[in-house]
């Protein structure tokens, strides 16, 4: 498994915004202390104007460059932040780049991405990473590329920008009512929601995701780029879903043993177990 990551990413803080340097900080040091999975460490890769403008409008893409106030009040404009989340592109990006070579990877850095939209940022996201890595995958020769989206929150940037767009899926299992407030009904030709109840049991959650994995393969995709979000953990401050470390373990097995090559990018999470819960995923994505 390779790991992306930069630790500039941790440059950039809010006092008392959940989305915080911790999570990589103390993410990173679990990774490197553990022994038991050989892990192996790569940086995010540079980005094009052309990759961006496949998810993004042109204005979008200057506001976030030029950004003297915040975009909404989970969203604020600080120094650098254009080129932090262009960072994050980079690692989304070489994770597919190595997903595409049978290489697993997952993308550790902030800021997240799912909620960003062609021309709005939101939830704690300024570029949809994954999005932007999908559609690179499509004008790199690929026909049909899938997106699975694990994070409590629907990724409703995601599906914005991916709808009936020809030779991509969006799936997306999320708790309902919660924020963004969408996801409750499938859209277009090719985005599929899974809201599931606040306090889901752990089974039943399985169930839902199990049969959002059964669309995701039913595409027959050459790749499929995961939102990886652990905020639908028991103890995580912004939902109210029941997952455990056990849970995330297998639903990374789930993905290994599916047979299709993936990548995965870390979106939400925002307990102070998200290190454990991210290496517990780590575990059943890896091949033993």
């Amino acid at each position: 498994m390779t790991i992306i990551t930069d630790e500039q990413c941790t440059g950039y803080s809010s006092p008392g915004h959940p989305e915080r340097p911790q999570r990589i900080i103390d993410t990173l040091a679990l990774l490197r202390s553990q022994k038991k999975l050989p892990l192996t460490w790569s940086a995010p890769i540079a980005v094009t104007e052309q990759q961006l403008v496949r998810a993004h409008t042109a204005s979008h893409i200057a506001h976030v460059k030029a950004a003297a106030e915040n975009f909404d009040g989970d969203t604020p404009a600080l120094p650098g932040i254009y080129d932090h989340a262009i960072r994050s592109v980079g690692g989304a990006l070489h994770a597919m780049k190595l997903a595409r070579e049978r290489k697993p990877a997952f993308s550790l850095l902030r800021p997240p991405g799912h909620h960003a939209t062609q021309n709005q940022a939101m939830g704690f996201c300024y570029f949809n990473s994954i999005a932007i890595a999908a559609l690179e995958a499509l004008a790199g020769g690929l026909e049909r590329v899938a997106v699975f989206d694990f994070d409590v929150h629907h990724g409703n940037g995601t599906e914005a920008i991916l709808l009936n767009k020809p030779g991509t899926l969006f799936c997306s299992v999320h708790q309902s009512p919660c924020y963004p407030g969408t996801g409750k009904t499938d859209v277009g030709r090719n985005c599929f929601n899974f809201p599931v109840a606040p306090h889901t049991p752990r089974t039943e959650y399985r169930d839902v995701l199990s049969r959002a994995m059964d669309r995701v393969l039913a595409f027959k995709p050459q790749v499929i780029g995961v939102s990886a979000g652990f905020d639908c953990y028991a103890r995580d401050p912004l939902a109210q879903e029941t997952l455990e470390a056990e849970d995330f373990q297998w639903l990374g097995e789930k993905l290994r043993t599916a047979g299709v090559p993936f990548f995965s990018v870390l979106e939400g999470g925002y307990s102070s177990d998200l290190p454990e819960l991210i290496l517990a995923y780590l575990r059943g994505a890896s091949a033993s």
